[in-house]
This record gives C-alpha cells, structure tokens and sequence, in this order.
C-alpha cells in the first residue's frame, strides 16, 4: 500500500530522515508500517483533559497491536469552566481555530498516514471535527467521557450549581459552610463537566456524526470501558486506512442533518450551533442557520438531562447512550451513512434500547414537541440570534421588558449580585461578540447568578456574546450582527422595551425602525479592545457568528 508516509522514508535522499526516526527506536519493520498520528489534548489544568494521557497510551496499544506505529503529539486543550467569568474566556473560542490549525500542521508535516484524535473539551472536540474534515486522512475520535456527579448531601449536582450558590449564598438560602461543602464535592474527578453542557454535546455529536465508536460519547471518564474503546480505536484506525475510509465520505451533509436533529432531541448546547458552521465550512457543505430552525420545528425535545431536564450524562449513559437516543428518533435520521465502524449507522443502532423512559422520551411523548434550539429573527437580530429553547419556562417564551444596558459581562455580573435588576428587565450586554470582545465570551457567571439570585423566570438577558452549554433560562445570544459591527443591539438605550417571543421567532427592540437608523447614521465603532497577539489577528479576521465564527 502506498503511503503518505512514504514521502518521508522511502529512498536514499530521505537518509537523514530515517536517520532522525531511528533516533526515536524506530525499527527496519517500523518503516514498512502505517506511522498513526494519536493528537492527544492532554493537560494538567484541564479536569476534562487531565486522564486523555491513559487513553492515548490504551489506543497506542491498538495501534501497534493491528500493525501501525504510534506517533503521540499534543495541542492545547483550554478549559472553559477554569476561563469562566475573567479575561481568560476571551480565549476561548479563539482556541478552536487554532487547534484545528495545530493539528493540521503537525498531520501534514510529519505525513501522517492517519490519526487517531483524543478531546473531550468544548472547543476542543469540535476543533478535531475541523482538523478531520481539513486534512481528509483516514482518522477516528476519542472523546474522554464525562465526569462522575457530584454529590451533596444525597443530592447529585453539576457544574453550574456551584455558580448558582454564589446567589444562594448572598441571599441567606445557605451557609457558608453548606456553599463550601458544595465547592469541594461538585467536581469529583476527571471528565467533562456531567450535564448536556457543550463539552458532551460535540461528544455526543461525534458518535452521531459517525466519527467514534458507538458508545463512546457517553462512556464516564473514570469507567474502564472507555479504556476498551480506546484501545478498539487504534485497532479500528488501521482498518480505515487499509478501506481508505476519510471523514469526507462520513461527514456528509446527511450525517451533519443527523448532528442538528440529534442535537435537538438531546437538547444540546447553542454553541453546537457555531461549531457545526465551522465544520461545514470545512467540508464545503451549504448550511444557515435556517437548517437549525427547521429541523429544531420537526424534531421533539426527548432528553431529561440538566441543564434542560433533571438527571445527569451518568443517568444517559445508563439508559443506553446515544444509541437508545437515536433509537427513539431514528424515523427522523438518515441511517445509511456510513462511520468509523466502516458500517452504516442504522446497521450501528442494531439491538439499541432505551433502558429508562424517564431519563430518554419517546417521540410520541416528548418532554416538549419542539426541539432544545431555536433561531430567532427581528429588528434587534436581523441575522439571526440563538436560544436553548427546551431550558426555558415555559412563562418565559414570551417577554416583553425594558432593556438594562451593559458594556460587557462584569458589569452586568455585578448589577445581578447586587439587587440592582429588577424582576421583568431585559439585561442586554453587547462588545462581547467575536470582534467586539474579541473572542464571545460565555456569560455563564450573569445567568448562573440570575438564577441563584431567583430572578431566572422573571428577566432575559440578550447578548452579542454567547452562553456555556449548561446555561438555563431565557438567554439569548448570538446576537447577529453584533455591537462591533453597528448592530441594532449597539444602539438600545435603558428602558427601552425588548419583546421576545420565542414560539414566533422573533427578537424585537420596540422602537421605529427610522430611529433606529438615526442613531446608526451617528453611531461609530470603538477601536478593538486588543492591539498586539493573537487576539487582535482573531478579531480583525473573525466571520459572524451565523458562519460560525471561523
């Protein structure tokens, strides 16, 4: 078989090339041998990361067991929960472009024959999923697995509680020594965060896309059968590449229908709305934000996870995964495209079963009839805007409300834990888009406060910026265009009134359009907040986030 490799090793001219890999202990045979790129994002600062050097080790093991030789690299692996709330979630999202960038150019570099990509985290998982669809070698995903819940008292809890007990605290619901008995027990160990957070979204959307083995988006970091499918992995990597199997003949337009529809009825994150553009644009695929809107109206909303339901990814994984979610919706998919198991996914879903109609619905008795995203449109979003539909109480569909503006996520922070917002406003906090920002911060610090502060079913908050995959209530982000770029959002001033109804789609600010552009005819930007690194390159050349921030 004719390798990429071969450009490396093959002929007296690449004598200091062998030279260099028998330097690492490679063999005579080893040159004969598929070199497998394993692309861990391995980190000691990262609880989702922290494990994916014993996952990469098992799936090395695969590797070599089915006749291919390891080459173990690394990339950054950011976490969104540690960047939370401070300058550091500016760089975020920025992250993800380059990861894919990285990847691609240690992959082609080193002519890598194919590769086996380990993530788990929120940006970092859809980053793999870019760098795949880029370099269309033969490659198959790891995702390391949610963390165990915390326990409480009996209770079990996830991240963003502890975020929420920051207003329990200030409002005398619980001691001081019940919110650090919250602090040390909410993150037992390893993984990503246990809810329908973003990080387990894309996790979950890599097995739907056909890009891991089934079960592995929901197999728990701590639980030795993802050390199996690890090790399954790198075994079945060599199997992709001897099939020529590449994600471009996996990611098609269908699986990316079957991510969206899936997504839906998970009640995934927003931000997969961002990432699935990004991907698109990598594949070549057409997609708008329409498609999202479309499928959320046809596809129910069947997943009882927090933060849209009341169990967590432990309950999901026991019910039977993603295999007994898609089982549920499967007249909705597309079930001849093919995955990494080099089958079809409705051959995949053979003998799948959804163990616990509490924690997975059915169709015909959904938790709700539409699905967990909705894209709205009006005169305060004319490109669109996003929204977690299915975390939403049903009283707050609908809101009409004055607006309370803020110029950026600590500000607003400080108005929520001070009792200076009042039931029924609408918080917009604009400069936090993709340029503005720069980088889109989650503002998971203002709805986790609204929420601890008991305000989540009586104020929405609007925003340029955008929300962690484990936001609840009326949020709505994504706001396009956004603030930077002249926006309406730009141009509110306090008090006026936002209405937003979701059942209709729309997001409106309830003045004449003529003044509106009045005051856009007067408006001018404020120069970037960044002047030298990444961040500014990020933020002079970053797309909208209806194209996904790419």
């Amino acid at each position: 078989m004719e390798k990429r490799s071969d450009l490396v090793i093959k002929g007296d001219a690449r004598a200091a090339n062998r030279a260099l890999l028998r330097a690492l202990g490679l063999t005579d045979r080893d040159f004969e041998k598929p070199f497998i790129g394993v692309i861990n994002t391995w980190s000691e600062i990262n609880p989702g990361h922290v494990h994916l050097r014993a996952l990469a080790e098992a799936a090395k093991q695969g590797i070599r067991a089915a006749g291919g030789v390891p080459f173990e690299v690394n990339t950054i692996g950011l976490c969104d929960g540690i960047a939370q709330g401070h300058e550091g979630m500016k760089r975020i999202l920025p992250s993800r472009n380059l990861i894919a960038d990285s990847i691609e150019l240690v992959v082609d570099a080193n002519r890598f024959d194919a590769m086996v990509l380990l993530a788990s985290c929120d940006k970092i998982v859809p980053a793999c999923w870019m760098a795949a669809a880029r370099l269309d070698i033969p490659a198959i995903m790891i995702t390391g697995g949610p963390m165990m819940p915390g326990r409480f008292r009996g209770e079990e809890l996830v991240l963003p509680y502890a975020r929420e007990a920051v207003g329990r605290l200030r409002r005398g619901e619980i001691t001081p020594e019940e919110f650090d008995e919250i602090e040390r027990c909410i993150c037992p160990g390893p993984g990503s965060c246990a809810m329908m957070g973003t990080a387990n979204s894309t996790s979950c959307l890599t097995e739907i896309l056909g890009m891991s083995l089934p079960g592995c988006g929901t197999a728990h970091a701590v639980d030795s059968k993802k050390v199996r499918i690890a090790r399954e992995s790198g075994e079945q990597i060599l199997r992709l590449l001897a099939a020529d199997l590449r994600p471009s003949k996996i990611m098609t337009t269908a699986a990316l229908n079957n991510a969206i529809t899936a997504s839906m009825a998970l009640g995934g994150s927003t931000n997969i709305v961002l990432h699935l553009l990004a991907l698109a644009n990598e594949l070549n695929i057409p997609l708008s934000l329409e498609t999202f809107d479309e499928i959320s109206r046809r596809t129910p909303f069947i997943c009882n996870i927090r933060p849209s339901g009341e169990y967590t990814l432990l309950s999901l994984e026991e019910a039977g995964g993603v295999p007994a979610v898609l089982s549920e919706i499967r007249d909705l998919l597309h079930l001849n495209v093919l995955t990494v198991t080099g089958k079809t996914l409705g051959e995949n879903l053979a003998g799948a079963k959804n163990r616990n109609p509490d924690v997975i619905f059915s169709m015909i008795k959904p938790l709700r009839r539409e699905g967990g995203i909705a894209i709205l449109r009006g005169s305060l979003a004319p490109g669109g805007a996003v929204v977690k539909q299915s975390a939403v109480s049903e009283k707050m569909m609908v809101h009409t409300g004055p607006a309370r503006v803020f110029e950026n996520e600590e500000s607003a922070r400080e108005a929520v834990l001070g009792n200076q917002i009042k039931p029924g406003e609408v918080i917009v906090i604009r400069y936090e888009g993709p340029k503005g920002g720069p980088g889109m911060r989650e503002m998971l610090s203002v709805t986790a406060s609204l929420v601890g502060m008991g305000l989540a079913e009586s104020v929405s908050l609007v925003t340029d910026g955008r929300f962690s995959g484990s936001t609840r209530g009326p949020c709505i982000g994504h706001i396009v265009p956004e603030a930077q770029e002249g926006g309406p959002i730009a141009l509110v001033r306090d008090g006026e009134p936002i209405q937003i109804d979701i059942p209709r789609r729309r997001l409106d600010l309830l003045i004449p359009l003529e003044e509106i552009e009045r005051r856009r005819k007067t408006w001018s930007p404020p120069p970037l907040k960044v002047s030298r690194g990444y961040l500014k390159t990020y933020a002079e050349r970053v797309s909208s986030a209806d194209k996904g921030c790419i």
